[in-house]
């Protein structure tokens, strides 16, 4: 079984030390084959912000995929904004903002959305829409194919009206030549689960859509703070929610979808956990 364990918008600099703590330590206890972070591991993208950020991941002892978000490109340094956006995100956390990581059965790609002439927003360039066909495509149908940006491809099922990240159309067009199975993404502080072709209608080919919430930052909105764990075996996609309850992360919903042909389907309604004793 390949596990992922999916974490987005950690916000250093804008965190709670305790989930920190308890959010590494449920992590390292999984031991997931990878750990797949969708941006913003900064509130700020100063310095010490990043250097938290880097020890938080060399605590986990696995592989990663990591790309940045908009919040780990510097906001009130314009020149630094301009001339330099991801500086520091490249000295502390990774050289390559478009990563890329293979293994049996499996590859992730990451993407880097975040653009310094917007403050929120983001998008993939034709550059990177290309590199989605060079990475999967010459990969067998078999490979588990994974895509991780920051920003998302489908918006809540509850509200459509989030901006999706730009050149979304290209971008699944290439995905789903390639046989992309799965989109992770976060940015919106929301969780959810389902299927592009939700939002996407001229998209023919089932592709699931995995967002996280904002895993560690104190800023949640509407739910607390969580994270997802991914169970992948051939023919199955299992998304468990990972949330915070003042302690520790508990699973609080399961649900699973089953691949026939190219198509996935829902195989196990979401299955909401039982509330302590």
């Amino acid at each position: 079984m390949i596990l992922i364990a999916h974490v987005s918008d950690l916000h250093f600099g804008a965190h709670t030390p305790a989930v920190v703590d308890a959010l590494r330590e449920d992590i390292v206890a999984a031991a997931p084959t990878l750990l797949a972070v969708s941006g913003d591991l900064t509130q700020r993208a100063r310095h010490r912000q990043f250097a938290a950020a880097r020890r938080f991941l060399d605590a986990i002892p696995c592989p990663k995929v990591v790309v940045p978000g908009n919040h780990d490109i510097p906001l009130f340094d314009v020149f630094r904004r301009f001339a330099h956006p991801l500086a520091r995100y490249r000295e502390h956390i990774a050289e390559e903002v478009d990563p890329f990581f293979a293994s049996d059965g499996l590859a992730v790609l990451g993407l880097n959305t975040a653009r310094s002439n917007t403050w929120k927003d983001g998008r993939i360039s034709p550059e990177q829409v290309a590199r989605i066909r060079d990475v999967f495509c010459p990969l067998p149908p078999v490979t588990v194919k994974v895509l991780v940006t920051h920003h998302p491809f489908l918006p809540p099922p509850s509200d459509p009206s989030p901006p999706i990240v730009g050149r979304a159309a290209q971008a699944l067009r290439a995905a789903e030549a390639c046989g992309v199975d799965l989109l992770l993404a976060g940015h919106l502080h929301v969780g959810y689960t389902g299927d592009i072709r939700a939002h996407h209608v001229d998209v023919r080919r089932s592709i699931l859509v995995a967002q996280a919430g904002t895993a560690t930052s104190h800023r949640t909105r509407s739910e607390p703070n969580s994270y997802n764990l991914i169970r992948l075996e051939p023919g199955t996609a299992g998304f468990g929610l990972k949330v915070w309850d003042g302690r520790i992360f508990q699973e609080t919903a399961y649900v699973e979808y089953v691949k026939a042909g190219d198509e996935w389907r829902m195989a196990r309604e979401p299955q909401v956990a039982d509330e302590p004793d």
